[in-house]
């Protein structure tokens, strides 16, 4: 028998289009100028607010927004809105060609994603864009405790898929966690464009 083949999809920058590299920066800076603070300022006061690592643990983002809406002096409303923001930006905007070739694979290989995640991604992104409708597992950094390029974020979703990496194609837009992937041997596609990524999903799954 043949064994079942998985895709693992990666959110940012392949399921959402965002730049990674450039809206945490654009979002700070926005609520920067929002308060009045002078950046060195204003970064002190994020520095000193001891923010809780999010991106590793589950059960902080109230803490978290707590936190920071206390270092920067902000009332609730305020507050709200800029973890409002926050996640409008993180989140992007659906890439929407891919998610709907993702649907038509369901019944020709195992559907699920593996990124790294801020606490409340899970809730956000599931209101936007349904992914528990296609992909099972989702697995999340701050739900595993490690994000990529560790090679134990790999390794922790293919346990929860039950498979061999032979029988896993991950597709991410970064070359440094496509790296990740190799070193416990599940090939790689660097998202790049929709059409190529496509085309090596259909020849990995006819090979």
């Amino acid at each position: 028998m043949t064994a079942k083949k998985w895709i693992l999809f990666d959110i940012g920058g392949v399921l959402e289009v965002v730049d990674d590299d450039a809206w945490q920066e654009q979002w700070w800076q926005r609520w920067c100028t929002h308060t009045g603070l002078e950046r060195p300022d204003f970064d002190a006061r994020v520095e000193g607010a001891e923010l809780p690592e999010i991106d590793v643990k589950a059960g902080l983002e109230a803490e978290f927004w707590q936190r920071l809406g206390t270092a920067l002096a902000l009332d609730a409303d305020d507050r709200d809105a800029m973890r409002a923001d926050f996640w409008d930006a993180y989140c992007g905007t659906a890439n929407t060609e891919l998610i709907e070739f993702a649907r038509s694979l369901r019944g020709r290989a195992g559907l699920a994603i593996l990124s790294n995640s801020a606490d409340g991604a899970r809730e956000e992104e599931e209101r936007r864009y349904g992914f528990s409708e296609i992909f099972d597992p989702i697995c999340y950094s701050h739900e595993q405790g490690v994000n990529k390029p560790d090679p134990q974020a790999y390794l922790l979703a293919l346990q929860k898929l039950d498979a061999d990496a032979a029988d896993v194609l991950f597709i991410d837009d970064r070359q440094h966690s496509i790296d990740g992937a190799a070193a416990v041997g599940i090939r790689g596609v660097l998202q790049r464009d929709n059409a190529l990524t496509i085309a090596a999903i259909e020849a990995f799954l006819a090979d």
